[in-house]
């Protein structure tokens, strides 16, 4: 007789396929959420609340960018990153974020997701703290570039000096971009948020962003598509073409 064969379907938690493999994005918010866990145990957010209270107000990022029109650079310290593996692993993040500002940009991205792309929050904030050597503190905006998905990163980063931060669509559920969009406001600091195709374009929108940035990359299959900047910049209405 033939044998018989039972066959069972799983399913993980995520609600997912099992034969789906989890996306390069997938993996690195995963990542973070647990790293964030982590550093909630060595930093109480209590105490970012108090280095954020005595600190400088941060600068108006979407005043900063309107002031540098009518194109305003934005320069990024990144040493490594998923696709390309080791880009510059031994930048020094202080001497490069004054370099960019000297040369006319009007806010320095630094990165701070340590696996995948080797920056940390010191990295944040020696910036920070070279453009005010620099003379330059308040006339060029530091920005948080990460997976942010919990409002204690939010705190990190006010607390190291960032007058913005990155918010990815991607990465987010509606009300959860509604909800970091809130509290990063409440420190004062107006938003970054990322759309990578026409839906999340529609989503940032809807969630009232005032500065929105398109990657022409998705972050999913990390394929690139130089049209989705146009596609999405075409739903912008008319009147706030300026966002």
């Amino acid at each position: 007789a033939k044998p018989r064969y039972r066959l069972r379907l799983w399913s993980p938690p995520c609600g997912c396929l099992a034969s789906q493999a989890m996306s390069k994005l997938e993996m690195i918010v995963k990542q973070r959420r647990l790293d964030v866990a982590e550093a909630k145990t060595r930093v109480a957010a209590e105490a970012l609340r108090a280095r954020v209270a005595a600190a400088a107000p941060p600068n108006d990022f979407a005043a900063v960018l309107s002031k540098s029109g009518p194109m305003a650079l934005l320069a990024e310290m990144k040493r490594a990153s998923p696709s390309k593996g080791d880009i510059a692993p031994h930048t020094d993040a202080a001497q490069q974020g004054l370099t960019y500002a000297l040369a006319g940009a009007c806010t320095i991205s630094v990165l701070t997701e340590p696996s995948w792309f080797k920056g940390s929050l010191d990295d944040l904030a020696r910036v920070r703290a070279a453009l005010v050597a620099g003379g330059l503190g308040e006339e060029v905006c530091v920005l948080r570039k990460d997976f942010i998905v919990d409002e204690y990163q939010l705190l990190e980063a006010r607390a190291h000096g960032a007058d913005t931060a990155l918010l990815i669509v991607a990465a987010l559920s509606a009300a959860e971009l509604s909800s970091l969009m809130a509290f990063s406001r409440s420190l004062g600091m107006e938003p970054l948020v990322e759309a990578a195709n026409e839906g999340e374009m529609r989503v940032a929108l809807d969630a009232g962003a005032r500065v929105i940035g398109v990657n022409n990359r998705n972050l999913h299959t990390f394929e690139v598509d130089m049209t989705t900047t146009s596609r999405c910049a075409a739903l912008v209405p008319s009147g706030e073409k300026s966002r």
